[in-house]
């Protein structure tokens, strides 16, 4: 063991210093030394008292700032101000914890209920707040209620630090105030978290407790189900709420708020509007993006704090296309700060001892305190009224002899000798006779005689309902009660924490494929009215049955979800895109309907004058790829596209003509068809057309008269039953002014010729037509809509070959095959395109 020598030196009564040295244990004074700063810690500074729920700081505070008359109908002060006078008055600890300990009693992110008004920057839950000399305070409308009848002898006082001012041991403090708010402290060998509650279910238990004083947990968390966060969230599991309540010490999981949105018209997003307690959105964008950037996060692809002051939080989390938000949610709640633990143990201040304390323990302990309060402010209040019924009683007596009276003042030699004649005369107290002495001449009329009437029989109905409280202590709880549920009715205020039963162990890592789409088969669909979209699987799409769709096809093009197809363009251009970004349609619609697509424009750069003319795969062992030109030029496509470039010709154009058709050649036995303007149909085996690289130029495909153009281009199975629409007009017409005469032929009345021929007549032009508007030619039945995708009613009979149209109702747009017989789709097992019976 050491010893330690500690020299003092005492001035004896002489000039000279006498030293002394005195040996001290080490281990004792090391013992005694600790033992009292741990004293110190622990009941002057860290934890809170269960009765008003207040650390010295927040109680001496809240004092201060009563007695400088700082309420809430007054302006604000500076915070440094209410500072200054409390370090100086009743915590001599520093301005740094005073400060601190203020402001966070004005944030209503750390507070359920907040006790200060503070105005100014009061910080975040990210950043500080700004330094006291820029901030202003003034007592919130709850800190009233705390404070209330302070000053009618409800707590005990005791002298401050020096001597020369006093303070309250405990506030009256009219509502739970440490269910409400909450606690967080660490002193030394132990600490205290306890979280936040509702106002008006911490009131509801503490009525009930006060009715049956023999209540148990469970009738208790009827009324107190959990906690209730003033961030909000959602809290994740109750069996560790219901261990904290019943033995003081328990754990529960908070999470985010959080929806999955369309964010924009092609992404959907994570959209988190409330955070855990005690998280920011800072903390929680700054883990997101190093986890993105170390790869252990995936499948996002933006991140957005749009939060505000009008809308509050929201963070928008944008999710990669071929993503599952869901999964990526649980992932973030795995991996950041969106779901955090929250250890609730609840230790505070009973009779000045640190104890570990239930819900019920801690409800009881508020309410013993409160009917205490109640208790000495009735009796208080009692003896106020009849010190004051004592004067008005001698006030009266003087009153009824007011002549005998002024006649005994004025032959008195002196106050104390009129004091004592008027003690004498009428039997008055000492106190009476001085209070008669002092009272003005002008209170002593008539009229002041009527109201000290009434004065006196309204004091004595106040001391016997105060005398009936303090004799009752049925009535002195019932006062209780109904005080809480009035303040409860002032300042409750809605539930902000969802609680959610659940079992409990947080979710295990997800497998990497769970976060993404599966790669399953599709089809992925081109409208006429230029829609791109994808189908839920590889299977056939149903034909509606008769009953119009909202649109036609142009393509159809089988896939895989994670996988990539060509949109090619009337410049010979071939872009890549992701089929994963495409939308999908329903599973089954009636009728089937691509209006769920997305403009094509969103996902290809067009240049002006350029449209899309159809879609390919760009799988190299995959069907090729079939384009006809308005100058007659057909091209078989060899299949091999870069696979580093997005964008690429698939043809070379001569000037001035452009592609008026694209598709998937599935098999060489399937007939390459052009229509033209002037009504020409050519039909030719896709075998005697040499497949070409990208750059050639293509060949001859149909010989055309003067003037005219390829107006339509295809591939069609000779197999299968297929029709030839035609519609004919005047070429002097505005575009969409006219209907025109439609004919519906069968495809195999065209006979095959040879190519680079000029084919056969599709149409006989009546009076007024001299071109064809529109042509098509694949698997029936056939569709017609207008500009806006409704559909126009088509004829039913067949016309022949070389015959004339019949009048349309409507102006028609574009026609194609109804969903689920396409013209170029890909051929399913048998070779052949999927389509369902008539």
């Amino acid at each position: 063991m050491f010893d330690m020598a500690r020299r003092t030196t005492t001035p004896p009564a002489d000039e000279d210093f006498e030293e002394r040295i005195v040996d001290i244990d080490v281990s004792a004074e090391m013992r005694t030394s600790f033992l009292e700063y741990a004293y110190s810690v622990i009941y002057q500074r860290a934890l809170p008292d269960a009765r008003d729920g207040l650390k010295p700081v927040q109680r001496r505070i809240l004092y201060s700032m009563s007695e400088m008359g700082l309420r809430p109908d007054r302006g604000h002060v500076k915070s440094s101000r209410v500072v200054g006078d409390v370090m100086g008055k009743l915590h001599p600890h520093g301005d740094t914890a005073i400060y601190d300990a203020l402001v966070r009693m004005a944030q209503p992110f750390s507070m359920r209920l907040p006790l200060i008004d503070g105005h100014g920057n009061f910080g975040s839950p990210d950043d500080l707040p700004a330094a006291m000399r820029y901030t202003e305070a003034r007592l919130a409308a709850a800190a009233m209620a705390m404070v209330q009848s302070i000053d009618e002898n409800t707590v005990d006082f005791k002298p401050n630090y020096d001597g020369q001012e006093t303070e309250p041991t405990v506030m009256p403090s009219a509502f739970p105030n440490l269910l409400v708010n909450g606690a967080t402290g660490i002193a030394v060998g132990m600490a205290t978290n306890m979280a936040p509650h509702n106002l008006g279910e911490v009131v509801a238990a503490a009525r009930h407790l006060i009715k049956k004083p023999d209540a148990t947990l469970e009738d208790l968390m009827r009324f107190v189900p959990g906690p209730d966060l003033p961030t909000g969230g959602t809290i994740i599991g109750l069996d560790g709420i219901r261990d904290a309540y019943a033995r003081g010490r328990g754990t529960f999981r908070m999470r985010a708020k959080c929806a999955v949105e369309q964010v924009s018209p092609r992404r959907k997003g994570i959209v988190v509007t409330e955070l855990p307690f005690n998280v920011g959105p800072e903390r929680v964008v700054t883990k997101i993006r190093e986890l993105v950037t170390a790869k252990k996060l995936h499948g996002i692809s933006d991140l957005k704090d749009l939060s505000d002051r009008h809308r509050g939080l929201r963070l928008v989390i944008e999710i990669k296309n071929g993503f599952i938000p869901e999964a990526v949610l649980e992932e973030l709640y795995r991996l950041t700060p969106m779901e955090e633990t929250f250890g609730i143990n609840n230790v505070a201040l009973v009779d000045g001892q640190p104890r570990t304390l239930g819900l019920r323990e801690l409800l009881q302990v508020y309410v013993d305190h409160r009917l205490d309060v109640v208790r000495r402010r009735s009796a208080h209040r009692r003896r106020k009224r009849e010190e004051r019924l004592h004067l008005v009683e001698g006030l009266v007596v003087a009153l009824l002899n007011i002549d005998e009276v002024i006649r005994v003042i004025r032959s008195s030699d002196d106050s104390a000798q009129a004091r004592e004649r008027l003690m004498a005369a009428y039997e008055l107290s000492e106190i009476q006779a001085a209070y008669i002495l002092d009272t003005p001449l002008r209170r002593l009329t008539r009229y002041d005689k009527l109201e000290l009437d009434r004065e006196q029989e309204t004091l004595r109905e106040e001391i016997a309902e105060l005398t009936a409280i303090l004799s009752s202590e049925d009535r002195l709880r019932k006062v209780v009660s109904d005080e809480l549920a009035q303040v409860a009715k002032t300042y409750g205020t809605p539930r902000r924490t969802v609680l959610l039963e659940a079992s409990g162990a947080p979710r295990k890592t997800a497998a990497p494929l769970e976060l993404e789409v599966p790669d399953d088969p599709c089809l992925v669909l081109f409208s006429s009215t230029g829609l791109l979209a994808r189908t839920a699987d590889a299977s056939p799409l149903p034909r509606e049955g008769g009953r119009s769709p909202h649109d036609v096809l142009v393509s159809a093009v089988r896939s895989t979800v994670r996988g990539e197809v060509g949109v090619v363009t009337s410049q010979g251009r071939m872009i890549r895109v992701q089929v994963v970004d495409l939308p999908t349609l329903p599973p089954s619609s009636d009728p089937p309907s691509l209006s769920g697509g997305h403009p094509v424009s969103e996902y290809v750069a067009l240049n002006p004058g350029e449209t899309v003319v159809g879609i390919g795969s760009l799988d190299p062992d995959g069907p090729g790829l079939a384009l006809g030109t308005a100058q007659g030029v057909v091209k078989r496509v060899v299949p091999d596209y870069p696979a580093n470039r997005d964008d690429f010709e698939v043809i070379g154009l001569k000037d001035g003509d452009t592609v008026v058709g694209a598709a998937e050649l599935t098999s060489e036995e399937h007939d390459l068809v052009f229509i033209t303007s002037d009504a020409q149909l050519l039909r030719f085996s896709a075998s005697i057309v040499r497949p070409q690289g990208r750059p050639a130029g293509g060949m001859a495909g149909i010989r055309l008269d003067g003037g005219s153009r390829v107006i339509w281009f295809g591939a069609v199975d000779p197999a299968l039953e297929s029709r030839v629409v035609t519609i004919a007009g005047s070429s002097t017409a505005l575009p969409g002014t006219q209907t025109g005469g439609v004919k519906i032929s069968d495809f195999a009345e065209y006979p095959a010729k040879g190519r680079a021929t000029g084919g056969v007549r599709a149409q006989r032009f009546l009076k007024g037509e001299d071109v064809l508007l529109l042509a098509w030619a694949g698997p029936g039945p056939a569709r017609a809509v207008s500009a806006t995708g409704k559909p126009v009613p088509l004829p039913e009979e067949l016309g022949r070959r070389d015959g004339s149209g019949l009048r349309l109702t409507h102006a028609v747009a574009a026609v194609g095959g109804a969903l689920g017989s396409s013209p170029g789709s890909s051929a399913d097992a048998d070779g052949r395109v999927p389509q369902a019976a008539d």
